[in-house]
């Protein structure tokens, strides 16, 4: 990540911190997709697996993970499109910068 990033990064977790809809599950998927945008230089618009994002994350049950990662698309957090192709990873947007 570059380092004129670093102002929105903070900006989001303020954003996030601040507001309480959010869970501790909530706040533990968005900090793995933070991580993994950190990690492929990433500021928007990322290409994630579901099993890395569990790990990450620690929630260790599919209907956990799909609630929460659901409610964080209702609350306009994050924008998903899957991708069923097994070579091909799906997306995820941040819609809060």
């Amino acid at each position: 990540m570059e380092t004129n990033n670093t102002g929105q990064w903070l900006n989001f977790l303020k954003v996030i911190i601040n507001d309480t809809r959010l869970n501790v599950w909530h706040l533990a998927l968005l900090f793995a997709l933070i991580q993994i945008a950190y990690l492929q230089n990433e500021h928007k618009k990322l290409r994630v697996s579901r099993s890395r994002l569990m790990a990450m994350s620690h929630i260790n049950t599919l209907p956990t993970y799909h609630k929460y990662f659901k409610q964080l698309q209702d609350l306009g957090y994050i924008k998903y499109t899957p991708c069923y192709h097994p070579g091909y990873r799906s997306t995820v947007e941040f819609l809060v910068f």
